[in-house]
């Protein structure tokens, strides 16, 4: 073993949820938390906890060097940074490495590979991964653009090289409308990411969007463990997130699986990643990106595969190795993951606050991973994730039934939530019979205005 305690660099219930794995495997826990966050449960769960600043993550949660010196003030062997913050940070990956500290995730250069998208769209054309047509060159003039766009044809997507979660992003339907775009999309992303890098692609209408889990170890095993269909979105930010996906074939995950392996394989990957696709209406699947790092969706799929995803990324950063190959993966029902946000839920404005009466459902099939309680008070600096509920039945008929059971169930009493969402969505017939795709969230919600 070449680490006995582990330093989770984040907050939440992801820092919740990784403690929880690590101490069943017998590691000693070590939180850090900012001024504001403590009271939270992250903190008392740990057996020891240090303080790494005040509220605002540039001060705390973002500072590297803060993180290293809580690590090395505790004896820390090995960091895990769950996700968000600096979980796709290859600088503190080999900062990490430097310091002497297992980094539990990627090695740093897949890290910088799929951080970029011209290059990770490059590298895996190389590879012989489907990808959406378009450009990724280097030749960042308008002109090039311009050309790229009519050889392509519209309506086609201009995104941000660098980042995600929807900035940098443009849908242009005429070629008239593409010069403002990417002078739009470069300031937005060179605000954001600090690059204006950016790439052309085909826009594919209407896909769904859909993720395959991929694990690898240090020797290159490499293997997936299904799919996730994340395609309810508002604003590209992922909101109820299911496994297997409703639409999906043998057949198809075989190809879809075959490919994601494929792309975790291209960069050398080791440990837990996501190979994200958007698949078509015809069933063609396109690569879209990887993200290097453990998902908030993630527990959809240890439910169908009874696998512990924490406990394998620990097992590989200590040097073990796959255990199971791809034949030994098997899947069992379905389970659904709703994200239960502290947000107005007509709006969706943050609602910090007191929870003052806090009950969440529970019973065969559900488990709800959290980082609140009762009085807990939700600071206005961070996420407003308040929990995620995930539930598991023999089939997508059953879950969706234990789901509306569960939403019933669930009390967040004080402050707004997006719970009462969830409620009217899961009676609405299109979810309830699984058609919808990436558009289908925000015609709904405008359709209630």
């Amino acid at each position: 073993m070449r680490f006995t305690s582990i330093l989770v660099a984040n907050r939440g219930e992801i820092a919740v949820r990784v403690m929880r794995t690590a101490k069943a495997l017998g590691y000693r826990t070590i939180a850090v938390y900012s001024e504001a966050d403590a009271e939270a449960p992250h903190v008392a769960m740990a057996d020891e906890a240090v303080c790494i600043g005040p509220a605002p993550v540039a001060q705390s949660y973002l500072d590297p060097q803060k993180i290293l010196d809580a690590a090395a003030r505790t004896g820390a062997g090995a960091i895990h940074p769950g996700y968000g913050f600096l979980s796709e940070n290859s600088g503190f990956a080999r900062a990490c490495e430097a310091a002497g500290l297992t980094f539990i995730g990627p090695r740093p250069d897949a890290v910088d590979i799929m951080g970029n998208k011209a290059e990770a769209k490059r590298r895996m054309i190389s590879a012989g991964v489907p990808c959406v047509p378009g450009y990724e060159g280097e030749d960042q003039a308008d002109d090039t653009f311009i050309k790229a766009a009519s050889e392509i044809g519209f309506p086609v997507m201009v995104k941000a090289a660098a980042g995600g979660g929807g900035r940098g992003m443009r849908l242009v339907d005429d070629a008239g409308d593409l010069p403002e775009a990417i002078r739009l999309a470069r300031s937005e992303a060179e605000n954001a990411f600090g690059s204006g890098e950016l790439i052309l692609e085909k826009a594919i209408m209407r896909p769904r969007h859909v993720e395959v889990q991929v694990f690898a170890d240090e020797a290159g095993n490499t293997i997936h463990l299904g799919e996730r269909d994340c395609s309810v979105q508002r604003r590209h930010q992922k909101v109820i997130e299911e496994a297997p996906c409703p639409v999906m074939t043998d057949e198809l995950r075989a190809k879809m699986g075959a490919a994601a392996v494929d792309a975790a394989k291209a960069i050398s990957y080791r440990g837990a990643g996501t190979v994200e696709f958007l698949l078509g209406a015809d069933g063609e699947f396109y690569f879209l990106e990887m993200n290097t790092r453990l998902q908030v969706e993630h527990p959809v799929t240890e439910m169908i595969t009874g696998i512990d995803l924490v406990n394998e990324q620990i097992r590989i950063a200590a040097g073990g190795s796959l255990d199971m190959t791809q034949d030994d993966i098997t899947f069992d029902g379905h389970a659904i993951e709703c994200r239960i946000n502290a947000e107005d839920p007509q709006t969706f404005a943050p609602s910090p606050g007191t929870i003052t009466y806090y009950h969440p459902p529970g019973g065969l099939g559900v488990r709800v991973d959290s980082g609140v309680y009762q009085g807990y008070k939700i600071p206005p600096y961070y996420d407003s994730l308040i929990g995620k509920l995930i539930v598991h039945g023999r089939n997508r008929v059953e879950c969706m039934m234990r789901l509306r059971r569960c939403l019933d169930e669930f009390v967040v009493d004080e402050i707004k939530s997006t719970i009462p969402l969830f409620r009217n969505l899961v009676e609405n017939q299109d979810i309830a019979n699984g058609q919808y795709d990436i558009h289908w969230l925000e015609q709904y919600l405008a359709n209630k205005k």
